[in-house]
């Protein structure tokens, strides 16, 4: 990713995650854990955690029914160029690494 990419996507991240945490509804915890920006910068991918897992499904239909909300929010924060259509995803990589955790302390 060049450095350009990077900023963006840490730019689309906080304010994902401050978007998101001014309209959840304070039934479970969602986090922006990471942020993809694709080399045109047209479309870029955020990827949440939930807590609890049980509302995991709840809060990602939240999040992408809100899709056009948070784009409007981050035209009105930002000076970005081309802003990006944004899609949110499960971070399945912290559940795996969350799991391998929980294995390494079991003896």
């Amino acid at each position: 990713m060049s450095i350009r990419q990077e900023k963006v996507a840490m730019l689309l991240m906080k304010l994902t995650a401050q978007f998101l945490q001014v309209e959840s509804g304070g039934q479970s915890l969602i986090t922006a854990t990471n942020c993809r920006v694709s080399r045109d910068m047209r479309s870029a991918t955020v990827f949440i955690s939930v807590f609890p897992d049980t509302k995991e499904q709840a809060a990602l239909d939240f999040a992408k029914r809100k899709r056009t909300e948070l784009r409007t929010y981050i035209k009105e924060n930002t000076k970005i160029k081309i802003l990006p259509f944004v899609d949110i995803e499960i971070d399945r990589g912290e559940k795996n690494r969350q799991r391998i955790d929980e294995l390494s302390r079991t003896p």
